[in-house]
């Protein structure tokens, strides 16, 4: 039997607010190491001068293999979730994800202040980022699981708590760059940030059983081989749908537009890349999840849905042609600030927008009884954009 929550009398909007801050704590490890790209690249890629001129001394492509560093666990444990879950109590993999992600996120901080060799820096950091990214994958695992036995409004709150969590890393980043403190104290500052997140995450979930009670008989069955293939013929357009658009999303960002540069030196040339990459993308795509609660166009069975989808892919040439350096091939045809930021709203609106839609979407084209294996399927195809994303963004980064 498929286990289900009673539905909560939520007259405060407490399991709302639980399940956005749940949603948001689920994609704190991803956001901030992404948006500190800069805090990063600044200890690794220190510079010398050779024949008169400046050069960096080794090129780590961090941004490079953070991206896959990132979302090659969320595919893994996508994978082993259903192992996971046979042999894992749901709140040990939630509240145990968690202790580990605050502590990892407290190493990292406290590396801030540890003077150390470029080489180890890196090894450390992607160890980090790695081990991270796999606690991160099991709690959101879990919780997708979770806000599945609630009723569907829950789905598209967490799911707005994930299009924030960037906001939130953008918008701590912009304070960090424009405190009078030194960079190193600023860093510190920015990394304790997710510590307090995710202790907040922590106390938001194991507040969640005092106002959502499960019947103790209903637990989750894993669904079999032939399930798992009767279900994806029914949702293999929107499971091709998310992957798709994962996939142009992860290809160019942050990889590519992280290396656009202002024509604009002066002050505003800290502040460029945290407001037009980071911050213009999480707000926009945030508000492309959010929309959806309003909008959903094109119906879920039209054909111009998954076309919209693939026309997506103009986006990867039109931020390889901004203003990006160092550039080995492809010429600047963008070169302007606004051109970029106007770019990036339409490739962040739709990213967010399509994603949920695609998500939202699958489990109705399902019995009620399969919701929850459609799922735990889109969940899987979400992650393998999200990796092949990733590894495509080396080629194309080498591209332009």
């Amino acid at each position: 039997m498929t286990g289900r929550m009673d539905a909560p009398q939520d007259r405060a909007c407490l399991v709302g607010i639980i399940f956005f801050i749940l949603g948001l704590g689920t994609l704190l490890p991803w956001n901030f190491f992404m948006t500190a790209s800069m805090y990063f690249q600044g200890r690794l890629n220190t510079t010398e001068w050779s024949n008169g001129t400046v050069v960096v001394r080794k090129e780590y492509y961090f941004n490079n293999w953070m991206t896959l560093l990132s979302q090659l666990p969320l595919l893994l444990f996508t994978l082993l979730n259903s192992f996971l879950y046979q042999r894992i109590s749901e709140a040990m993999r939630i509240a145990g994800s968690l202790v580990f992600i605050l502590l990892l996120f407290m190493l990292t901080a406290v590396l801030v202040k540890v003077p150390m060799e470029e080489d180890r820096f890196f090894s450390i950091t992607m160890a980090t980022i790695w081990f991270i990214n796999s606690f991160g994958a099991v709690l959101q695992g879990s919780l997708f699981g979770l806000v599945g036995l609630l009723p569907l409004r829950y789905s598209a709150i967490f799911m707005s708590g994930q299009g924030l969590a960037g906001t939130f890393a953008a918008v701590a980043m912009l304070l960090a760059i424009a405190s009078d403190v030194d960079s190193e104290t600023a860093a510190l500052g920015y990394f304790i940030t997710p510590c307090v997140g995710t202790l907040a995450t922590l106390f938001s979930y194991l507040l969640l059983p005092r106002l959502v009670s499960r019947h103790p008989h209903q637990s989750c069955n894993i669904p079999s081989l032939l399930t798992l293939k009767e279900v994806f013929k029914k949702v293999w357009v929107m499971a091709f749908c998310v992957t798709f658009v994962f996939t142009v999303t992860l290809s160019v960002f942050p990889a590519v537009t992280v290396d656009v540069k202002t024509l604009f030196p002066g002050k505003w040339e800290r502040f460029f890349i945290s407001v037009c990459c980071f911050l213009m993308f999480n707000i926009n795509d945030w508000l492309g999840r959010t929309v959806t609660t309003w909008i959903q166009w094109p119906r879920k069975d039209s054909l111009l849905f998954p076309a919209l989808v693939v026309s997506r892919v103009v986006f990867i040439p039109l931020l390889m042609l901004c203003n990006v350096q160092s550039r080995s091939f492809l010429p600047v045809y963008f070169p302007h600030d606004a051109v970029f930021a106007v770019i990036m709203v339409f490739f962040s609106l739709s990213s967010g927008y399509f994603v949920c839609l695609s998500m939202s979407y699958a489990p109705q084209l399902v019995e009620p009884k399969d919701a929850e294996t459609a799922g735990a399927l889109m969940t899987f195809f979400l992650a393998l954009g999200l990796s092949i994303g990733a590894a495509l963004s080396f080629a194309l980064r080498a591209l332009v």
